[in-house]
């Protein structure tokens, strides 16, 4: 018969302290290392290492990035933490060009404000200067002398009235394809029509058309345009039946003089 060895409560006791000492200090380590990170954290949202240190602004256009920074009111002493993302959208959007805004912590110091611009429509020429029109409809202030617009057609000879307002309104209603192929459009106003206007395209047509249902008159004009004999040079006439005029050369009229 095997003899089991038998472990008295006085062997055990040496063992049983060191394994109560081993718990009580990961217990104090586990607590110190708890009090450090608090302390840490705490130093961290007071001191100036939580404040933003850049703000970058992002597919912005036409409103600067010092106009947008300026809105939004965020500078050195402000927390990471601190920020209220719907009040500094709030004073972004507060700007007529800007249609959209969201603005995104990116840690450890750093801000992203992203943009959306409404798109301008036209820009109204008067008196030798430039002024922009928003797709809202709404009038910005003349553009600073060393711009010039390319993003959208001139509107020439109109005032603001009734007339420019409705052409405004029938803008938006356009493609964005379709505004950036027209140059320029002139008021050109007539007895039979007294809404009647003249624009010149960027592929070098002429259309008359008016500017009452100004966007349905103007919709079918890229696949009109296929149809045209690039050799060809005349006035589009783009009212309720779309008709192309071609312009007389000289040996035609010679021709009809001689005849």
């Amino acid at each position: 018969m095997s003899r089991e060895k038998v472990v008295t409560i006085n062997e055990r006791i040496p063992s049983l302290k060191e394994q109560r000492k081993q718990r009580a200090n990961r217990r104090l380590l586990f607590f110190l290392s708890f009090f450090f990170l608090l302390l840490l954290l705490m130093m961290y949202f007071q001191s100036p290492l939580s404040h933003v240190r850049n703000v970058v602004v992002e597919n912005n256009h036409f409103v600067s990035d010092e106009n947008i920074i300026k809105l939004s009111k965020i500078d050195d002493g402000t927390s990471m933490w601190n920020l209220d993302k719907d009040e500094i959208q709030e004073r972004i959007l507060s700007h007529k060009e800007i249609a959209k805004v969201s603005v995104e912590r990116d840690f450890p110091i750093t801000v992203r404000i992203e943009i959306e611009e409404y798109a301008r429509i036209g820009y109204l020429y008067r008196d030798d200067k430039y002024f922009p029109i928003l797709e809202t409809g709404q009038y910005l202030d003349e553009l600073p002398k060393h711009e010039f617009p390319s993003d959208a057609p001139l509107l020439v000879d109109f005032l603001q009235g009734e007339e420019l307002a409705e052409l405004s309104a029938e803008l938006q209603k356009l493609s964005s394809q379709l505004i950036e192929r027209i140059s320029e459009i002139f008021y050109r106003p007539s007895e039979n029509d007294p809404l009647s206007v003249v624009l010149f395209m960027t592929d070098g047509i002429e259309v008359h058309t008016s500017i009452r249902d100004f966007s349905g008159n103007l919709a079918p004009y890229p696949s009109i345009v296929e149809e045209l004999n690039e050799s060809k040079k005349g006035i589009l006439h783009m009212r309720m039946s779309p008709y192309f005029e071609e312009f007389e050369t000289e040996e035609e009229t010679d021709s009809e003089s001689e005849g």
